[in-house]
């Protein structure tokens, strides 16, 4: 379907939010989408804040170079992204506030991410005085 850059808040929470993208990217992928996945680009990397068990601030101390980060990160923005998924609480986030920037700069759409997974059809009713309800489908 569409090529998605995944943007959310790492720094200062457990683990750096990596399990928040792990799923994220998982639903996105079932829904069809490429998605590329900053927890899992760092990992390939070699820096695995949950494997190390940090608490969200002490990632340079084990080789983690922002700036390498941000340059792949930003660089398959402008090559490949066709839209950007952001988490909740990406606006609180610096990183996740220029890779926004940047997507809107290139006009690509940014949505939440369950914005960018498709509800099927038959989990959708129409009540009337209620209007249209949408079943839990997770």
């Amino acid at each position: 379907m569409t090529r998605l850059y995944l943007a959310g808040p790492m720094t200062g929470i457990q683990h750096y939010n990596f399990p928040a993208f792990d799923e994220a990217a998982a639903k996105l992928r079932e829904a069809g989408h490429t998605v590329f996945n900053p927890a899992e680009h760092d990992r390939e990397t070699g820096f695995d804040a949950v494997a190390l068990n940090l608490k969200g601030t002490e990632a340079a101390e084990h080789g983690f170079s922002l700036r390498d980060t941000l340059k792949a990160d930003l660089s398959w923005i402008c090559d490949n992204a066709e839209g950007i998924a952001v988490l909740p609480g990406w606006g609180f986030s610096k990183g996740a506030r220029v890779e926004v920037s940047l997507g809107q700069a290139l006009k690509i759409p940014v949505q939440e991410v369950a914005d960018w997974i498709p509800v099927p059809e038959e989990a959708v009713t129409f009540e009337p005085g209620l209007g249209f309800i949408i079943e839990d489908v997770a």
